[in-house]
This record gives C-alpha cells, sequence and structure tokens, in this order.
C-alpha cells in the first residue's frame, strides 16, 4: 500500500492527514501554536512554531498509522494565504511572521487605496487594505526600517515550512494572487507594485503550479520529522483552495462555508468577480475561480473566548444550546481584528452589547456563536447582491462544523441548507493535491471522486431563520451605531 501526506497551517495550529491510494484516511494529528498579539493591532505567529508543529506532527501521525515512511509517495504542504516572513540573505527570519490579520498598516492601506486604489485594482483584483502583503511591506519600511533594509527574500507560511523540508525558494500562483505584488492578468510578478512596496521582485518567489515535485526531503529533516529523505516535496497551495477542493467543490455554482479562523464563504465561478468586498483566487481545477466573502475572526473568536473565560469547547456548546435564540438581548459582534466583508474597516472592534445582571456564561458562549452566524449573514447577503448562481446545498468546511449546534445555527442564520463530508480539512486537500502531482489521480474531478464522502446533511428550520433575521436587524443597527465611534478613535 502507498500512501500520500498533507500537512495544514492555519491561523492557530497544524493539522497532518494521511490517505492510501485509494482516498481512505489512515490517520490524523493536530498540533496547535500560538498566535501573538504584541501591540495594538499587531497580529503575529513565529516561524519556529510552524517547524515545531510540522516535526510532531509527522512523527505523531507515523506513530499512529504505523505506517513505513518509504510508502509515502508524496508529501503537501498548505496555509494561511499572505502570511508574510521577511528573511536576510541566508534565509534565516529577521522577525516573526506578519499574519494576514495584522490591521497595523491601516494608515499605509488608506494611503495607497486614495492614491493608487484603481491602478492597483485593476493588476490584483483587490484594493488596498490591511490583510494584503503589500501595505504589510510598506508598514514594515516606515516603522521597522533597520529589518527592511536587511530583507533579501520575502517568503509566505507554506513555503518557509516546505524550504526547511527540500531548501528550494519558490511559490505557487494562487498565493502570488494574494499578495497584491502579482498582475492577475499577466500572472506575474509585477515592477511597478513591487516598486510600491519597495522592492524588487528579484526577492521574492519563482513561481510554479501547485502541482510542481519542486524538491525531496533532506537528510536532516528525515531525521527530525521521520520521513524519508528523498520523498518528493510539491509546491502545494493556500489552505481555503485546498479547503474547497477537499469539500468536492470542482464545478461552477458549487459553494462553501467555512469557519475557521477566518470565516469565509466561496462559489466556484468561470471567472473572477472583482470587488473591494470579495476576495478572488484562481481554483486548481482548470479555468475557474472561487470569489468569496470573508469574516475576519470566526472560529478564532469562538478560541479567544474560550482561551480568555475558560472551558472546553463540548462543555461550552453544552450550555449554549439551552440559552433561547437571541440570548435574551446579549448580542456580540466578532470584529477582534476588524472586519473584511462588507466593510473592509480594520478599525471595527468586537464588543458584546444588551448586557444585563440576568445573563449567564452560558449566554456569553451563545453570543459569540450567533456574533459569528450574523457576521456570515452579512456577508451572504452582499453576496447576493452580486448575483452570483449558486447551487441551494452549500458545503460547510472547517473545524467549527464539527460542532452540531454551531452548524445547525448557521444553516438557520444564512437559510441554506450545509452538507459535510468526512473530511473537508485543507490537510485532506493538500493529500488529495500531492496524488494529483505524482498520478495517483488524473485530475480534480477524480481526486475528488475517490476521496470525498459526504456524511450528513443539515436543513434549516425556517421559524429559526425568521427569528435570527430579526436579531440581525438590531446587530446591524449596533454596528452603524459604534462605526463612527470606532473610526474616531
Amino acid at each position: 500500500m502507498k500512501y500520500l501526506l498533507g500537512i495544514d497551517f492555519g491561523g492557530g495550529a497544524s493539522k497532518a492527514t494521511l490517505i492510501d491510494t485509494f482516498g481512505n484516511i489512515i490517520a490524523e494529528n493536530t498540533v496547535e501554536y500560538p498566535t501573538l498579539y504584541p501591540e495594538n493591532g499587531a497580529c503575529e505567529q513565529n516561524p519556529e512554531d510552524w517547524i515545531k508543529a510540522l516535526q510532531q506532527n509527522c512523527t505523531a501521525l507515523l506513530s499512529k498509522s504505523l505506517v513505513n515512511p518509504k510508502d509515502i509517495l508524496a508529501v503537501a504542504i498548505d496555509s494561511a494565504t499572505h502570511t508574510s516572513l521577511v528573511c536576510d540573505g541566508d534565509f534565516k527570519p529577521l522577525r516573526n511572521a506578519m499574519h494576514w490579520t495584522d490591521s497595523r498598516s491601516k494608515l499605509q492601506a488608506d494611503r495607497l487605496r486614495k492614491e493608487l486604489g484603481e491602478e492597483i485594482f485593476k493588476k490584483s483584483f483587490h484594493k488596498p487594505d490591511t490583510i494584503w502583503t503589500l501595505p504589510q511591506l510598506v508598514w514594515l519600511r516606515e516603522n521597522e526600517p533597520e529589518i527592511f533594509a536587511q530583507t533579501k527574500y520575502i517568503f509566505f507560511e507554506k513555503d518557509y515550512i516546505r524550504y526547511y523540508l527540500t531548501g528550494i525558494y519558490c511559490t505557487d500562483y494562487i498565493e502570488a494572487e494574494g499578495s497584491m505584488l502579482f498582475d492577475c492578468n499577466k500572472m506575474q510578478w509585477d515592477d511597478e507594485l513591487c516598486k510600491l512596496a519597495g522592492i524588487t521582485k528579484d526577492i521574492l518567489p519563482p513561481i510554479v503550479k501547485p502541482t510542481d515535485i519542486i524538491g525531496k526531503v533532506t537528510k536532516s529533516v528525515a531525521e527530525s520529522t521521520g520521513l524519508k529523505e528523498g520523498t518528493p516535496v510539491i509546491c502545494g497551495t493556500t489552505d481555503t483552495v485546498m479547503e474547497v477542493f477537499a469539500s468536492g467543490a470542482v464545478n461552477k455554482g458549487d459553494i462553501t462555508v467555512k469557519l475557521a479562523t477566518a470565516g469565509r464563504i466561496c462559489v466556484i465561478t468561470d471567472k473572477p468577480y472583482p470587488d473591494r468586498h470579495l476576495v478572488n483566487y484562481s481554483h486548481i481545477a482548470n479555468g475557474l475561480w472561487y470569489p468569496g466573502t470573508a469574516t475576519k475572526s470566526c472560529a478564532a473568536s469562538y478560541r479567544w473566548y474560550r482561551d480568555t473565560f475558560g472551558g472546553e469547547y463540548a462543555e461550552l456548546d453544552d450550555g449554549a444550546k439551552n440559552i433561547p435564540i437571541g440570548c435574551d438581548g446579549l448580542i456580540f459582534h466578532p470584529y477582534l481584528n476588524g472586519e473584511l466583508t462588507p466593510y473592509a474597516d480594520p478599525t471595527l472592534c468586537g464588543s458584546f452589547t444588551g448586557l444585563r445582571a440576568t445573563h449567564t456564561k452560558a449566554h456569553f458562549t451563545r453570543a459569540v456563536l450567533e456574533g459569528v452566524a450574523y457576521s456570515l449573514l452579512d456577508s451572504k447577503l452582499y453576496l447576493d447582491s452580486l448575483n452570483i448562481p449558486y447551487n441551494t446545498v452549500a458545503t460547510a468546511i472547517g473545524g467549527g462544523t464539527k460542532g452540531k449546534l454551531w452548524r445547525q445555527m448557521i444553516a438557520d442564520t444564512l437559510g441554506i441548507a450545509l452538507k459535510t463530508t468526512e473530511s473537508a480539512d485543507s490537510s485532506l486537500g493538500s493529500a488529495m493535491l500531492a496524488g494529483i502531482a505524482v498520478g495517483v489521480f488524473e485530475n480534480a474531478e477524480e481526486a475528488v471522486k475517490k476521496c470525498v464522502k459526504e456524511i450528513d446533511i443539515t436543513y434549516p428550520n425556517p421559524e429559526n431563520t425568521k427569528k435570527y433575521r430579526k436579531v440581525f436587524e438590531i446587530y446591524k443597527k449596533i454596528h452603524d451605531a459604534l462605526a463612527p465611534i470606532y473610526n474616531e478613535r
């Protein structure tokens, strides 16, 4: 028997999935790591934590599965898009990586948008905001000039981890689309966009296809991970497209609802839909795209709540399920790091409003879950306004979909049925992508046919949908009232 290994690096954890060539999941393992908030608006990760998670995941997975490492045909890595890491001439990190949710570049993004927004939009399909690499590099140049001056290489998260595996410096075109340094029409790094960042394109990684085999596991890495020296490593790509792929969404009109660190609603289309409030990326399925909305703090909100106030997810869910819809007037806005769709406003702050002495911890728990659901509804309604056609059943993806309570809440709030599969984790998508790279699967469609297994459908309750929509009207009014205050700070 032969196997394929995919490893994902998300906002707070790395997950590894090992499958056989028939598409069966053999073993999974997850290792958490911290996200750092050293100052207001900052959101960083230590690249050493990525490497430690990689090592721990590989050794644990091999121990669980009892698979001989020589039988692993290929390895693929994916990670959150446009999380950048600047390195010196010896490929050593100069500082922590700036996560895509870092909002310190607001002034730089505002300036770029005001002065050159349309020109940048035409090339990158996005308008400057704090989530993109271009404004973050401008912030770095203006606020940490000594670090910027030493920068000789710019990595994206999965590319740095893969560099550790192979010693090869490169990226894929989907990752590049998220940098705002890439011309999405010509599909190449752009001199003018790079100039705005104060760099030249020769310090950016060479661009290859996600399925290209770019190197092999080195001897030193084999010793630290348990993988076999010489195992092929493919380029891989970003986590969201891998989740979309792992969910089986490879046809026009397919739709996914993602409950992960960030929340996304993505529709598979045959063209991009450039819009300030949508994120546009190519799909790995030829000729397709997956434009989508973005909720900045989705499962990140629930994790923040758990870590701050204590408890385990199952225990918290048990309390929340006994609280009525609307939480007796308590409403949470999940703007922990600003918000994207449909506001593109990094100044927004999270809030609990409507607090009464009668509210319990269970009320707060449910308010967090409902608040994220309302943020996703905000996104869906904007998506609907663009008249992008999609199917009536969506596939739910991301770690948040494991919670039955939250999954039903999202289905009710959005008013759409949510299909779940055995695993829609991006690490499964990466394992499937590795299979395409080495010829186990002919294409994306065959990989989906063999690997994606539907297990359940959660249907919305129409009466609950009406109740959530009434609370949502109040949720919107609170946003409208508080947004001007946050913008003054």
